[in-house]
């Protein structure tokens, strides 16, 4: 027996906000182009993040991004991935909120990914 499946492909994204491109001067979301680290939500960018370096970052310096209960936060650290401390990794634990490191260019596709599932997704992109 051989069935028919019809799939609906659409460019209709959920996301109000969409990761378009990374470069290693830009961040373009939607329209817009940011020539500095930014966090953002599927539904509002957060502002400028402060370039803080990444061995130096703590829970605190979340507080606006967690403000969004999100399920995962994203932390795109740049051209290569930097691991921040371990502490940072095990306060989200602690919290029940999945935290992941990676590239920026890695972390602005998984945020796309994840923002059109309709997940409560929040990233860090650094430049």
């Amino acid at each position: 027996m051989v069935r028919e499946a019809v799939l609906k492909f659409t460019r209709e994204l959920s996301a109000k906000l969409v990761v378009r491109s990374v470069s290693a001067s830009v961040i373009r979301v939607n329209d817009d182009a940011y020539a500095e680290s930014i966090a953002l939500t599927p539904e509002e960018l957060l502002g400028p993040w402060h370039d803080k370096r990444i061995a130096d970052l703590s829970e605190d310096d979340f507080a606006a991004i967690l403000s969004s209960d999100p399920e995962i936060v994203l932390l795109g650290t740049g051209v290569s991935n930097i691991f921040p401390p371990r502490e940072l990794t095990f306060a989200f634990a602690r919290k029940g909120i999945g935290f992941e490191t990676m590239d920026t260019a890695a972390a602005a596709r998984t945020f796309n990914v994840l923002a059109n599932e309709s997940r409560k997704v929040a990233a860090v992109l650094y430049l």
